[in-house]
């Protein structure tokens, strides 16, 4: 067989096995390695191939971004931040018809500018938020879909894991991926909530009818200051110093983890086994998206051996197709993907067979990190394998609300990321007008 062959077989390979539950690293590796041994006839070249992957992912240095904000995350939810971000928003919203659910979306919003994470927002509004809800006499589906829906933020909104990913794989600034989030993710954000309350309006059973629009206590201006300055302090100091040009991502991770520590130490929710365990936690996830990130380099270094980039890039181009069909095979593919893959794996796959492709077209890599990743996040909402619904489910104490209730209450929220979607890849500059 010729390199294209084997490179088209080899990615077909790598999605079968993980279809199949093999950890997603070791697929990229053992197929691109076994496709280079294959291509070239020389074990030797493929282990060269993984030598450089490896390197490359050891030795970069904004990879210190991932274990410094990885553990202000952590740091955060010790200090039990998104109780007292919900409590904020809860009094912000009460005079609005369903302001539980906007407030739920708003702190979900502000939480993931501080964690960055999909599945940390979901496991904690889940245990805050539904409780809540469905004591005013919210619909189960719904208080569930927006914490689902909402959760996803966290993957938008940086400091993000999966903006970091991609940064890697796509070769990009990571401080320009987290400027290029900001906007988006408050677009997201508003159409959650404006959605919220037209479907309050429009279709009340669903939200649930007999909810009051001011039914909550006003939070004390006091209260509200003590509860909101760690967190409007942890913001102003990570992305205000990465957008202002005095941190870089690296030195805005550090200082964040160090003010999320004062912070819990402050707060006297640490303790020191409790460090340790955090810092243990860090390293854990630290070492898994090294390893990702350096099969998913030894996977694209196979992939351009192969051709099959620019391949595809040549196949493309002679059926003559237009930005928008292209997006559109692009995104449907995301969308396949995302219902059985997480979005760590459909970035690791997808991206470096379309990068080359993007580049041709003089389109931005930075927008199109953007919308990657929110394609991607479409899949945390979709069945079988949308993992948000599936942490809500397992968070949740109540035998009364199924995997299917989470699952139809994310659905309209998928809908909307759909929108959303589409509507930064009509205006790129959504994505790119702050860099």
């Amino acid at each position: 067989m010729d390199p294209l062959t084997i490179g088209m077989l080899s990615v077909g390979a790598i999605v079968v096995l993980v279809y199949l539950g093999l950890y997603i690293p070791v697929a990229l590796g053992l197929v691109s390695f076994v496709s280079i041994w294959l291509m070239s006839g020389k074990s030797i070249l493929a282990f060269n191939f993984l030598k450089v992957a490896v390197g490359d992912g050891v030795t970069e240095y904004n990879f210190a971004t991932i274990p410094l904000f990885t553990l202000m995350g952590l740091l955060v939810s010790r200090a039990r931040l998104g109780r007292d971000i919900y409590d904020v928003m809860n009094s912000a919203f009460r005079k609005v018809l369903a302001g539980i659910g906007m407030a739920t979306v708003g702190a979900n919003a502000v939480f993931a500018a501080i964690t960055g994470s999909s599945i940390a927002s979901a496991s904690v509004f889940t245990k805050i938020s539904v409780p809540e809800m469905l004591r005013y006499n919210y619909n189960k589906r719904f208080a569930v879909g927006v914490v689902a829906g909402s959760s996803v933020l966290g993957m938008i909104i940086p400091p993000s894991a999966m903006l970091i990913i991609y940064s890697f794989v796509a070769e990009q600034s990571v401080g320009d991926m987290f400027l290029a989030g900001i906007i988006p993710g408050l677009i997201l954000t508003g159409v959650y909530v404006a959605a919220i309350y037209v479907m309050a309006r429009v279709w009340p059973s669903y939200v649930g009818e007999d909810i009051s629009a001011d039914e909550l206590p006003a939070m004390p201006g006091a209260e509200m200051f003590r509860k909101t300055w760690p967190v409007a302090s942890l913001i102003l100091l990570v992305l205000g110093g990465i957008y202002t040009g005095w941190l870089t991502p690296v030195e805005a991770g550090a200082a964040g983890a160090s003010l999320a520590l004062i912070v819990a130490i402050a707060r006297r929710s640490i303790t020191w086994p409790d460090f340790w365990k955090t810092l243990v936690e860090t390293g854990h996830i630290t070492a898994a998206i090294l390893l990702l990130i350096t099969m998913a380099s030894f996977y694209s270094r196979m992939l351009g051996y192969a051709g099959l980039p620019n391949q595809l890039d040549a196949l493309l181009q002679a059926w003559d197709m237009s930005f928008f069909q292209i997006m559109l095979i692009y995104v449907a593919l995301m969308l396949v993907l995302g219902t059985l893959l997480d979005t760590a794996s459909i970035i690791l796959i997808v991206v470096p067979l379309f990068i080359t492709l993007i580049e041709s077209m003089g389109l931005s890599l930075v927008w199109f990190g953007i919308v990657t990743v929110i394609g991607a996040e479409i899949g945390l909402l979709t069945p079988p394998l949308g993992i948000s619904c599936f942490v809500i489910k397992s968070t949740l104490n109540d035998p009364s609300i199924s995997l299917k209730d989470v699952f139809l209450g994310a659905l309209p929220f998928a809908f909307l990321m759909l929108l959303v979607l589409i509507l930064l890849i009509r205006f790129p500059i959504l994505s790119t007008a702050i860099l």
